[in-house]
């Protein structure tokens, strides 16, 4: 109901601002990267996003 309809939103902003520092961080973003982003769960968003501040390329943002 409502609340599951209030976490996707909160899921979909928070990969919208993923996404966005990414991009000014390792520009270009190819569309793997999107279409990850866009299909993970927000745990896992939040992961990348606090892996951003110390990553020196993409791929390390997305190690497993």
């Amino acid at each position: 109901g409502l609340l599951e309809g209030e976490a996707k939103g909160e899921t979909k902003g928070e990969a919208k601002l993923l996404m966005r520092q990414l991009s000014r961080r390792f520009q270009p973003l190819p569309n793997e990267v999107t279409d990850r982003i866009q299909k993970a769960d927000p745990n896992t968003i939040e992961i990348w996003a606090d892996r951003i501040l110390d990553a020196k390329s993409l791929d390390e943002v997305f190690l497993e």
